[in-house]
């Protein structure tokens, strides 16, 4: 959690592919988990420290994802096993680019 609160709501699968579609998350980047914070979006495993930079920084952007489930992302932890992943930032038209990366 980082210092970061969350409120937890499962929804149907019909209601998620819904909710995501909304928020402008491009469906080539979805995941398994989506968060609102502000007026952005945090789609997948994004790491804490993402999270905050983009509350102080206030990119103009629709939020941050984290393609597919990456091995050492949170939550996707494998002991000392870990992939290179990711952080995408998404623009206002729906482009990325990369926010951070993990090794």
């Amino acid at each position: 959690s980082k210092g970061l609160k969350s409120d937890v709501n499962f929804v149907s699968d019909e209601t998620l592919i819904s909710i995501k579609s909304q928020l402008g998350i491009p469906t080539g980047l979805t995941s398994c988990h989506s968060a609102t914070i502000g007026k952005y979006f945090i789609e997948g495993h994004v790491p804490a420290i993402d999270i905050l930079r983009l509350l102080i920084e206030k990119p103009k952007a629709r939020g941050l994802c984290v393609p597919g489930m990456p091995i050492g992302s949170p939550g996707m932890e494998m002991g000392n096993n870990k992939e290179h992943f990711q952080t995408l930032l998404v623009s206002e038209n729906g482009e990325t680019q990369v926010f951070n990366r993990h090794v």
